[in-house]
This record gives C-alpha cells, structure tokens and sequence, in this order.
C-alpha cells in the first residue's frame, strides 16, 4: 500500500472491526456456539483491504472485546470469552481474514470463483481452532465438537461467503486504496 494511503487504510481496518462487532449482535443464540454475522464482514475485509490490514481489523475487534467492550456474540466481553468454548472460533479469525484477504492480495483482479474460494480457504482456520476448543475446554469428543460447533453452521456460512464474494466482487477498486501489497 501507498505512505499516503496508509491512515485510509488504517480507517477501514478500524471500520471492519467494527462491522465485525455489528455482526456479533446479529445473532442466532444456538448453544454452544452461536450464529452470527462477524464472518461476513471478516470475508468482506480480507477481500478488500488485503492480508495486513484485514488481520489488523479482527485484532481490532479482538482488543475491543478483551478490554472489555460487549463486542462478542451475546454482548459478551472479556479475556475469558477467549479462553471459552467459542474462544478458539475467535482466534480463528485472525487466521481467516488474513488467509482470505492474501489470498486475493497476490491475484491482479480476483475472479468471483477466486474470492470465493478465498473466503472457503479462510473459514477452515475458524472451525479447525473452534472444534479444538470445543474439544479441550467443554471436554466434547472431536465427533460431538464437530456435530456442535461445525455441522449447524455450513450452510449459514456457504450464505455468507456467496454474499460476501459478491459484495466484494461490487466494491473491489471502490474504496479509494488497493490492498494489494500492504505487507
């Protein structure tokens, strides 16, 4: 990225960190993990701003939620929500957005098929080290941890990766920067 396009930059990682806060109160509370939409503006930063900034922009709401601002699904808030059963989902994220937005950092005009697969290629961090907590802090078998904490969300998360490769296919050279390169 630019020296004079690094504030602006800064500025969308701070907003999808913020988008990703939204996207925890939109909701549905299924134990023991819920559905949400922080994963939708978690894709929609790695394929916009790039696998620097994206990664900064969930470090972003990572420090929000660990300082204590109810930023975690259910206004949840603390250093103790990452050490719970959903903490291993939240770490994932950082793993994601920057795989997601790397991803797309190295092609020259990602294709529709390429972000996708991108935001595919991100979630599979946000399960593996979800089920793995599941499995070490609720004590769940790794068949049950992937019965609870993957199974009920696949098709959400297929919905949301589509959407959010289109929106990104919409917005991509519209943010006023490009990403690319910004390691």
């Amino acid at each position: 990225m630019k020296k004079n396009n690094s504030l602006l930059g800064l500025i969308y990682a701070a907003l999808f960190g913020a988008g990703t806060a939204a996207g925890a109160y939109l909701m549905i509370p299924v134990p023991p993990v819920p559905i949400t939409l922080q994963t939708l503006f978690l894709y929609l930063a790695g394929a916009l701003l790039g696998g620097r900034l994206a990664l900064m922009s969930q470090v972003v709401y990572l420090l929000l939620g660990i300082i204590g601002l109810p930023v975690f699904a259910g206004g949840k808030a603390g250093l103790g929500v990452l050490f719970g059963p959903t903490g291993g989902y939240l770490i994932g994220f950082l793993a994601a957005s920057y795989i997601v937005g790397k991803w797309n950092e190295m092609l020259q005009k990602p294709s529709f098929s390429m972000v996708l697969l991108s935001m595919v290629a991100g979630t599979i961090p946000i399960y593996v080290l979800g089920v793995l907590q599941l499995c070490l802090v609720a004590k769940l078998a790794p068949g049950k941890a992937v019965a609870v904490g993957v199974l009920p969300f696949l098709i959400g998360d297929a919905i949301k990766i589509v959407v959010a490769a289109l929106l990104a296919q919409r917005m991509i050279g519209h943010l006023g920067f490009t990403g690319k390169n910004s390691d």
